[in-house]
């Protein structure tokens, strides 16, 4: 199973990373990658540029309304992400206990990555991804 570990700080969390001398930070996460890609569970793994770069596209009028980050009552930036695929959440859990670079201030939240199968195979459109997927690889 697949479960998408999102990686998310305060805005005091994020800018006390700062402090931290940028190697020291690429050192630390290379470690726990590298332990990741050791055990067989690192899928995918990213980083975000800074919210400032970022937009919002806001549904709730017509046309949608694009506004340019920062973004205004966010309490918690999501920061990063990984995918990795393990037996179960537990073992999710427990990857992301170990996570790097947390503290006050920094959460993990832990989603299970739902895989096309699950969806009805029947569907014109899930034959169509189910294809696209077979033809680039990736099923």
């Amino acid at each position: 199973m697949k479960y998408m570990l999102i990686m998310r700080a305060t805005d005091e969390a994020f800018a006390s990373m700062g402090d931290i001398d940028f190697n020291e930070i690429l050192e630390t996460m290379g470690k726990y990658n590298d332990e990741l890609i050791r055990a067989g569970v690192l899928v995918a793994a990213e980083g975000l540029a800074d919210a400032e770069e970022g937009v919002v596209v806001d549904y709730s009028s017509e046309p949608p309304v694009v506004t340019d980050g920062p973004y205004g009552e966010t309490k918690e930036l999501f920061n990063g992400f990984y995918i990795l695929n393990v037996a179960s959440k537990e073992e999710a859990v427990e990857w992301a206990k170990r996570q790097p670079l947390t503290g006050a201030g920094v959460k993990t939240e832990i989603r299970r990555v739902t895989s096309i199968d699950e969806f009805p195979q029947d569907n014109e459109w899930i034959q169509k991804e189910k294809a696209w997927r077979e033809a680039t690889g990736q099923l």
